[in-house]
Order: C-alpha cells, then structure tokens, then sequence
C-alpha cells in the first residue's frame, strides 16, 4: 500500500503540461491567480518570478518551483521590467503544436518548462494547501531523476509525436511525484499536517495499516497494537507530527472514499457506509454531515452538477 498514491489519487490530482517558453532581452509575463497550481522549470538561462507581496525570486538553470496555490505572479528577465498580460490563446497554441510562447525581443537566452496541477475539492486531504506557497527547488537539490524528467518533458514539446498529449501529462504527473520525494527530504522540518505522516515511519505504518482496511472496526487500541507501540504514543506522534488524532484521521479518509463513491458511482448508501467501516447507514449519514455538512444524499445530488473550470496559466 503506497499511501502518498493514494491520496494523490483521491485528491483527484491531475497534472497537464503547458507552453515551453523562449524569452531574451527585456521581457515580462504575468498570470492571474488560479485555482491550480503551477510548476516551472528553467531549462536554459535565468528568470526573476515575483508574486504580490514578496521580493523577486531569481530562479537559475535547473531549478524547478511550484506555486502550490496558483498565485498571482510575473516572470520576468529582470526585477523592475515591464510586464505585460500572458496571451493565453498564444500559449495555448504552443502547446498544441509543440512551439513556443515567445517572450522579449531578443536572441533567446532563456527557456521555461510550465504546467499545472488541478485536483479534486472532493478530498479532504488538501495536497497542495499543506504545502508552503512556494517549493522553490534549487538545481542543486536535484537529483538524476528529477533532472531527468524536465528533460525529457523540454523535448517531447520541442518534438511531439504520436501521443504526445497523452505522454507529456503522464511525465508532468510524475514531475509533481519526485518534486515533492525531493522536497520532503530536503526540508528539515514541517509543520503538523498530513505530511508528517510521510516523515515518521511509526505514523507511516499505522496510516498505511487504515488505507489497506478503511472498513476494519479500528480503535486506537487495536491500530496501535497493529504498529506495535502503545495508545499513548499513537496519539502523541499522531498529534506532533500530523496535527490529529488517530480517530479523526480514520473518519476523514473513510469520508474521502465515501465522497469520490458517492459522486462516481450509484452504489446504494448502504453499499457505501459497509464498505467504509459503520453497520447503519444512519451512523455513517450523521458521520457523513458532520465532516462534509451535507447528508451524503444531498452531496451525491450537488456533486454530480458540472463546475466550468477556470482553466490554468
């Protein structure tokens, strides 16, 4: 059971390659804020990323940053230079027809990977929102796998052929895969979230232990006799590391699977409630409204209502 699959997967993570970017002299794009989150690469040469609010941020050959909230944000050859409004009917061409959106006036001097990262509001397990704004990785940081996947991302759109679209998708969504394997081990320290999961392996152990049997009639007790440790300890690292408790963690991802089948699915409420652990549907319905506060009959209906997307930069 690989537990940062499966939430990746239940927060409907999906990635989608953009535009390559060719940029030289004095240039500067900016996008709008969005509701997905957005990662480059620079793959040749330098750009400055700045967001409102914070100072400019130089990013060099090799590095690759993600904006984990899709903020508002320029790229640019310089601090301080002019920036104009991305043409999104351009970059979108680009994309199609392996071309690039070309910026500055200029001989080439610098070469930018994008793409985006939408996900599911169905999953309680919010993956971008518990990360920092901003995973700036440096080249350094790197290692030959990563390295190797903006690679191949910058030739497959300098090159497409027969599924390209299909191709560059899947290496995005392994790009967001090895950025955040880099990120975990290179930061020092994270705040209690879902992440800390990730970083403790007694938490590990007892969290992959509830995503092989969500229906198991878990208690504190048995889970923790599962991971060989005492209920005290459980709870303890649970709360120092994750920020929960066991019991909440359990009721949270028994409501994520509940959500994607009611929403996917005509599985009956009974069907459902077994499967994700209660004998009653009444129990599983008061759960149910208690996390998401709506009864799962409700949520089915408002779920099933298309939602146009806003699309990404």
């Amino acid at each position: 059971m690989d537990v940062l699959s499966e939430v990746l997967d239940a927060s409907g993570v999906r990635g989608s390659a953009g535009a390559r970017i060719a940029a030289g002299g004095d240039w500067g794009v900016e996008w709008l804020r969005d509701r997905d989150a957005v990662v480059y690469a620079v793959t040749a040469g330098i750009a400055w990323l700045t967001l409102d609010g914070e100072a400019p941020r130089l990013l060099m050959t090799g590095d690759v940053v993600i904006l984990t909230a899709g903020a508002a944000h320029s790229l640019s050859s310089e601090p301080g230079a002019d920036i104009h409004s991305c043409d999104v009917a351009a970059a979108a061409d680009a994309r199609r027809h392996g071309g690039v959106l070309r910026l500055g006036d200029g001989d080439v001097q610098t070469q930018v990977l994008g793409a985006s990262y939408s996900h599911d509001p169905a999953g309680s397990t919010p993956v971008f929102a518990l990360l920092p704004p901003v995973v700036h990785l440096g080249a350094h940081q790197l290692g030959p796998t990563l390295t190797d996947v903006v690679r191949l991302l910058g030739r497959e759109i300098s090159h497409p052929g027969l599924a390209t679209d299909l191709l560059l998708d899947r290496l995005v969504d392994v790009l967001l895969i090895e950025i955040l394997r880099t990120w975990l081990a290179s930061s020092p320290t994270i705040d209690a979230s879902w992440w800390g999961v990730l970083r403790d392996p007694l938490l590990l152990r007892a969290v992959t232990r509830i995503h092989e049997a969500p229906g198991h009639p878990w208690t504190t007790e048995a889970l923790a006799r599962e991971v060989a440790t005492s209920k005290q300890t459980l709870v303890r690292r649970f709360s120092a590391f994750a920020g929960t408790t066991p019991g909440a963690y359990l009721t949270r991802w028994r409501m994520d699977l509940a959500a994607h089948r009611l929403r996917d699915t005509d599985d009956t409420l009974d069907e459902i409630a077994a499967d994700v652990g209660y004998t009653s549907v009444y129990a599983f319905s008061r759960a149910f409204s208690r996390e998401r506060s709506l009864p799962p009959g409700r949520y089915r209906t408002a779920s099933r209502i298309p939602v146009e997307s806003t699309g990404s930069p």
